[in-house]
């Protein structure tokens, strides 16, 4: 992929999961890289994997992004690439979620995303190139029960790509929404809700295993977003089976529904014995 040689990319969520990933495939291939995100140490340590370079970002700061973005570009003359990834999860039964929940999610998946656009997309129209990609989901696809407050924010950020391409396309800017299926990275194993007042929050690596499959290994997820964004994909979405059930979903929407809704109880089940047992 000579696209990316000499190429700059500013990634967002950069020191785990996709991000990281991303950020050692593009290393791979000559990019320069710069891995952002909240966990400083961490952004440091993929940039030295990378051979990139790292900045403490928390990409609900819009004042923050738009500087640590303007001054990636400014010490290299242009900015290529952005990844928007940085994201959270959080799940449960949506009644039972407090609202302070949901606008936690809502600023880091979809405000976080926003920021860098706001950032990045003015640079690219001024110099009239650049490729802005927007980490979103499968679940900003279709329906995502018990996850709810993330599959808001994730729907939020496919219609801003999908919408903002058609704007940018004239400017000679790309954009594309990534919307992998379930990737092995560390949110499977994150129990990181507690005390934030929801009763039950189901177990996600065997919820969304129950939905979707095995997890995709997440350098494979890189390797196919980079092979995308060279296509100039609209809405890129991982992997094959992940396609072949939104393509369902999309000519029979009963379908997702049905099997959902079965995945939902067997979860309810799982609460209410787990409930049993520990009473």
């Amino acid at each position: 992929m000579q696209a990316f040689q000499g190429k700059t990319a500013f990634i967002t969520g950069g020191a785990s999961g996709i991000g990281r990933a991303l950020a050692k495939a593009l290393g791979a291939r000559g990019a320069v890289v710069r891995v952002a995100d909240i966990d400083g140490a961490g952004a440091q340590r993929v940039a030295d994997e990378c051979g990139g370079t790292a900045v403490q970002l928390d990409v609900r700061d819009a004042d923050a992004v738009r500087n640590a973005v303007e001054a990636f570009a400014r010490e290299h003359g242009h900015l290529d690439y952005i990844f928007n990834n940085a994201g959270i999860g959080a799940g449960g039964e949506a009644h039972e979620i407090p609202l302070p929940v949901w606008r936690h999610v809502i600023d880091i998946d979809l405000y976080g995303v926003l920021h860098g656009v706001l950032a990045a997309y003015p640079i690219m129209v001024k110099q009239r190139s650049g490729h802005i990609v927007n980490t979103a989901s499968m679940a900003g696809l279709g329906p995502a029960p018990l996850l709810a407050p993330y599959a808001l924010a994730k729907h939020a950020v496919v219609g801003l790509s999908t919408s903002l391409r058609i704007e940018a396309a004239a400017h000679g800017v790309r954009v594309s929404a990534l919307c992998p299926s379930v990737i092995e990275t560390p949110i499977l194993e994150k129990r990181n809700l507690q005390g934030t007042g929801i009763p039950w929050v189901p177990d996600a690596r065997r919820f969304l295993t129950r939905v979707a499959g095995t997890p995709y290994p997440v350098d494979r997820c890189a390797e196919d977003t980079l092979a995308a964004v060279e296509r100039n994909e609209r809405v890129i979405v991982m992997p094959a089976r992940g396609r072949i059930g939104w393509l369902l979903g999309r000519l029979f929407p009963k379908l997702p529904e049905k099997l959902l809704q079965a995945a939902v109880q067997a979860e309810r089940n799982t609460r209410a014995a787990v409930a049993t047992r520990e009473a």
